[in-house]
């Protein structure tokens, strides 16, 4: 009988050491696409490399989810100055105001942009 049990135990023993290692491998593939979607790159969907290691792992890389591989991202329509009159582009880098007003106070800055709403909604009512 203690020999039945020592089988059983090696069965288990093997089970749980194949089972670790396979949840090993989806822990670091998904670490990986985690990182690699972070920073913008990834490897073509399909392509496997080795994980450097020298434990022989294979990760299998996914593509980026959201638009499909091929097209490009499109940027969103220009952003004008919101001091009336002003055609200049609005930069984030002074408060999505263009250079020339970027010293003009905020509180000015949301009566232009509240005043420009209101416009926009009496045109479109009107329309």
């Amino acid at each position: 009988m203690p020999s039945r049990s020592s089988d059983i135990r090696e069965i288990v023993d093997q089970f749980v050491t194949r089972l670790s290692s396979l949840i090993e491998e989806d822990t670091v593939s998904r670490a990986r696409d985690a990182v690699l979607s972070a920073f913008g790159g990834h490897a073509p969907a399909g392509v496997s490399f080795r994980s450097g290691r020298g434990n022989g792992l294979v990760v299998r890389a996914v593509g980026r989810p959201g638009r499909p591989p091929g097209r490009k991202r499109r940027k969103g329509p220009i952003q004008l100055c919101p001091v009336p009159g002003c055609t200049n582009r609005a930069a984030p880098v002074f408060g999505m105001v263009c250079a020339k007003h970027k010293d003009v106070p905020k509180a000015k800055i949301k009566k232009y942009r509240a005043a420009r709403r209101t416009r926009k909604q009496k045109a479109k009512a009107a329309a």
